[in-house]
């Protein structure tokens, strides 16, 4: 049995090897992702031994990185040289000069989770610099505890899709409800519900909204009304819905009075009181796209049904990212069903598989990571800037913080040259620092910006546990397969720099893998005992694998028992009640985060002057064929390219505008950069909207180059790198404007799984620890 993050599999094994893996009974809407895993293990992308940049030996700066070969050295070589180098920028920096990177995706299992691995590895060495927030939904994790106390509805903590299914009449959703997010889940996922709550929701008669650019954001139904809204425009929308609620007496003012407080100020801005501007549907219809009578009947019919407003983590990932959810919020606010069966709102329900799942009655233990000293940290999304920038004062949530001075970078789990906007500001920041160290399994573009690389085991090729917060289960994950050639587990090379870093008791507490499992498996046992459920010993567990169990007793809908009794369960905001207008946002004086929300227009958008150039959007979503960049080099996500280069959708009429046809190579560009793309038509885009996924590994034609084509298909080439705000400085990838052309050259070969140069090396080869990067 293999956990992986897009389904649990058995393994057909052939000559003690895997040769298919069979999704379990369980899964009622099993993922195709693991048809790509088998594959990978062999490819010629494998990393097999431990590699060091070039120039790196010969005690270069890293402005080679990305560009250059690499030597192939022993383990203890290479040991030795990571350790020397990172006790040295300790003691010459401080340990605030180390920055630990991760990104947390790249094991589902409990124990070889690569951003705990290296977390508590760079605690235990005496600290590092970290970052708060990700690039899924980081400005509504910023923006939610000022508007509603904590980020309940994000992520954990939601109505179930059951009661959805059963009880909302009228669901909204912004950005639709898209499957191919909803085959993945961080802990690992057993059984793909949302398929199975749509259709339940079909059967009880709900009608189905999708506002996005794109008609196909709900899978696999006929009935869906969709409304094409033009990309970052949906708070202008809603803006237009909730003027119609206000004017025309439709809003729930009791529910305003009890559970919220700001609305008044709210309103004075939504009826034009304050500005001058009334957002009516008119003023709505003009940005956004949609008719005025279309708002207006929508409008009209929420406070006459059980109304679920659902919005996709991606709107927060735009220029002035947090407005969205706090709109949505104020809309629900306004209707009075906030805390009601199949009311109110959720925010990211098939954005990951499990949002909306029942959760497990037991609460699983994880690897403990330790207590980070240092006090130094960053948005997620400003790495770039923190590179480029050390020293340099910026504002985040109310604080005016300044850039670290980074010498060294940690990255183990992730590939930030897929998450990350503008790459090519990015490879230019990556050169930045002394020394760049990377745990990876293939030769992706983050280990081909390192200096030191260490090649780790796969999830195929080690054991583990697995069990998820926003699932019912609990799983061995067997390895099936021999490490590639020397290959090790994250954590066999953290105890063995431990060692020589004087560390390795605390990071390992005199455990190996099996004690490990065994001592995670014990907590579970504990924790399962004080909720009532039994568990087998360890041997029967791994023996006979997987275990479902009991459901959590109470998961009521969200806010419900706010609902029922604002005062005894009064919210964590200074009012205790939802919070539509914030005096403490408005006291940070920020003018891209104002004090309740508000249309403010982005910087890339279909309505700017910038379409003159870039007349089209482009949207950056998740891929169907993996996750994130994971296993692009597996087969499963290979067959999805045409001509070897990932698919771009596109209207019709905007490609018979450019001559261009189906299965066409095209040059997508703006100021940012340029990439290829093979490109699909479709009339589910509204026209002015091109789709490029996210995840394809990023392979400029000239890696020495300050702006190379990329090859390959990486949105994030064009996207631009600027927060979402000064208040949560998210990412802001889907704020991108860009044109298309077809490219009728003889296309460059892509060669992005195709490893670098690599030499062999005897002992020796390292330079002198005393010899400064």
């Amino acid at each position: 049995m293999i956990v992986t993050h897009w389904g649990v599999y058995h393994a057909e094994m052939r000559d003690g090897r895997p040769a298919r893996l069979v999704p379990v009974a369980d899964d009622p809407a099993p993922s195709p992702i693991a048809d790509g895993m088998l594959d990978a293990l062999h490819s010629p992308a494998r990393i097999l031994r431990p590699a060091v940049r070039r120039s790196f030996l010969t005690g270069q700066a890293g402005a080679g990185r990305g560009a250059e070969p690499f030597v192939e050295l022993p383990w203890d070589e290479a040991l030795d040289l990571a350790a020397g180098h990172l006790r040295r920028i300790r003691d010459e920096h401080g340990n605030q000069a180390i920055f630990g990177g991760s990104y947390g995706w790249s094991s589902a299992g409990r124990f070889h989770h690569a951003q705990s691995q290296v977390h508590r590895f760079l605690n235990m060495m005496g600290g590092y610099t970290r970052s708060v927030q990700n690039y899924s939904f980081a400005a509504a994790d910023v923006i939610l505890p000022h508007v509603t106390g904590d980020s309940r509805g994000v992520a954990k903590g939601h109505t179930l899709l059951r009661d959805i299914a059963q009880h909302t009449e009228l669901l909204i959703a912004f950005g639709g409800l898209p499957a191919k997010n909803a085959q993945v889940s961080a802990g690992g996922i057993l059984r793909h519900i949302l398929p199975g709550s749509v259709a339940a929701a079909e059967r009880n008669g709900a009608r189905m909204v999708n506002i996005s650019p794109i008609r196909d954001d709900i899978e696999g139904r006929h009935d869906v009304d969709w409304i094409p809204i033009r990309p970052n425009t949906d708070v202008a929308l809603m803006l237009g819905l909730a003027h119609v609620l206000a004017s025309e007496g439709l809003h729930d003012r009791a529910f305003l009075d009890s559970h919220a407080t700001g609305y008044d100020r709210f309103e004075d801005y939504l009826l034009g009181r304050a500005d001058g501007t009334p957002k009516t549907p008119e003023w709505a219809a003009a940005i956004c796209g949609v008719p005025a009578d279309s708002i207006r009947d929508l409008a009209r019919a929420m406070p006459r049904h059980r109304t679920m407003i659902a919005m996709a983590w991606s709107l927060q990932r735009a220029d002035h990212g947090e407005q969205p959810y706090w709109m949505a919020i104020t809309l629900a606010a306004m209707l009075g069903q906030i805390g009601l069966p199949g009311g109110g709102y959720g925010f990211g329900y098939a954005s990951v598989g499990g949002i909306g799942a029942p959760a497990a009655a037991v609460a699983w233990p994880s690897l403990p990571q330790g207590r980070n000293p240092v006090q130094e940290f960053i948005p997620v999304a400003r790495i770039a800037d923190m590179l480029l920038g050390p020293g340099e004062r910026y504002d985040y949530n109310g604080q005016s913080r300044v850039y670290p001075d980074i010498r060294a970078v940690y990255w183990a789990g992730g590939n930030p040259f897929h998450h990350h906007q503008d790459l090519n500001r990015l490879r230019r920041a990556w050169q930045k620092p002394d020394l760049v160290i990377v745990h990876d399994s293939w030769w992706n573009p983050v280990a081909r910006h390192a200096d030191i690389v260490f090649p780790v085991t796969t999830a195929l090729e080690r054991n583990d546990i697995a069990c998820s917060s926003r699932d019912t289960f609990i799983a061995p994950s067997h390895k099936l397969a021999e490490p590639a050639g020397e290959t090790r587990p994250d954590y066999e090379i953290f105890a063995a720099l431990a060692k020589r870093l004087g560390c390795w008791q605390e990071f390992t507490e005199g455990r190996d893998e099996e004690a490990w499992l065994r001592h995670l498996y014990d907590l579970a046992c504990e924790q399962a005992v004080g909720s009532g459920v039994n568990m087998p010993d360890f041997e029967t567990f791994w023996q006979e694998g997987l275990r479902d169990l009991p459901e959590a007793a109470q998961q009521p809908p969200l806010f419900a028992a706010y609902r029922a009794d604002p005062a005894a369960n009064a919210l964590r905001t200074p009012s205790g009640r939802i919070e539509i207008h914030s005096a403490v946002i408005e006291k940070f004086g920020y003018a891209d985060c104002p004090g309740h929300p508000a249309w403010l227009e982005p910087l890339e958008w279909l309505g700017s002057e910038k379409t003159r150039d870039y007349p089209l959007h482009l949207l950056s979503n998740q891929p169907k064929t993996r996750l994130h960049s994971q296993y692009d080099v597996g087969s499963h996500s290979r067959a999805s390219k045409i001509k070897g280069r990932e698919p771009m959708r596109m209207h019709p009429d905007d490609a018979a505008a450019r001559g261009i046809r189906e299965g066409d190579l095209v040059r997508v560009f703006n100021g940012r950069g340029a990439c290829l793309a093979g490109v699909t038509l479709s009339d589910a885009l509204m026209p002015g909207v091109v789709q490029l996924s996210t995840g394809a590994w990023f392979d400029p034609d000239d890696p020495a180059a300050a702006m190379p084509l990329e090859k390959h298909g990486n949105p994030n080439v064009l996207t631009r790198d600027a927060g979402t705000s000064r208040l949560a400085q998210g990412p802001s990838a889907n704020s991108c404007l860009v044109e298309v052309e077809p490219f009728r050259q003889a296309p460059p070969a892509v060669t992005a799984f195709t490893p670098p140069e690599l030499a062999p090396a005897g002992p020796g080869s390292a330079p002198s620890l005393t010899q400064k990067t």
